[in-house]
């Protein structure tokens, strides 16, 4: 990881560590490589594990110390009680999971107060690109071509706001990066925000 990249990944995960009181009782969603759990662990002593799909991900998390499991996230939040988890965690993991409607709705089943985290896929340099070059932006957000991508479903502030709306979801707190997803921006955030960063819980 270069030292650009984890500038980038430190300030987002600064954010939900904000959010996270010590001593949760935590899942995130995946988990990737225990990197945000790691950061939990140390500095909020929470409790709980991660999810993943991938073996290879899991691994890392068991070679940092962290405690993760691997299989399906949907599958998994079925088997827990109503508020089990103080926080569930669904940091750049709901555009690339199917039904994420479905799992949120079980991440607000399961969990007091859920923290997501997603690329804005409206951001302006997106549109650009795919307006002016007819292509989809390649940096280091999107680093693989099509063909080479996972498939995934783009995510925008916009649509986010409304799944909220619709679904009887409160929004707690929001906090939007720029493209350097370290500075915050609050103008007209669908369009300026590269990163957004959502604390919501259940209103039932």
């Amino acid at each position: 990881m270069n030292s650009r990249h984890k500038i980038k990944k430190n300030a987002y995960l600064e954010v939900i560590s904000e959010w996270i009181e010590p001593g949760s009782h935590v899942v995130d969603l995946g988990c990737g490589q225990g990197i945000l759990l790691e950061s939990l662990i140390h500095k909020r002593k929470v409790s709980g594990f991660g999810v993943d799909i991938e073996l290879d991900k899991i691994t890392s998390c068991t070679q940092r110390g962290v405690p993760a499991y691997q299989g399906d996230i949907r599958e998994l939040l079925e088997k827990f009680p109503k508020g089990f988890f103080d926080w569930v965690i669904c940091s750049r993991t709901i555009q690339d999971i199917e039904e994420p409607n479905k799992v949120l709705s079980e991440a607000l089943r399961v969990g007091k107060q859920v923290a997501i985290g997603f690329v804005n896929s409206a951001f302006w340099i997106n549109r650009f690109h795919l307006l002016f070059r007819g292509q989809r932006v390649q940096n280091e957000v999107y680093p693989k071509n099509w063909a080479q991508s996972r498939p995934s479903n783009p995510i925008s502030v916009k649509e986010f706001e409304t799944f909220c709306r619709e679904n009887q979801v409160e929004v707690i707190h929001r906090r939007f990066l720029r493209a350097d997803w370290v500075k915050t921006t609050s103008f007209l955030p669908n369009w300026t925000a590269g990163f957004a960063l959502y604390h919501i819980s259940s209103k039932n």
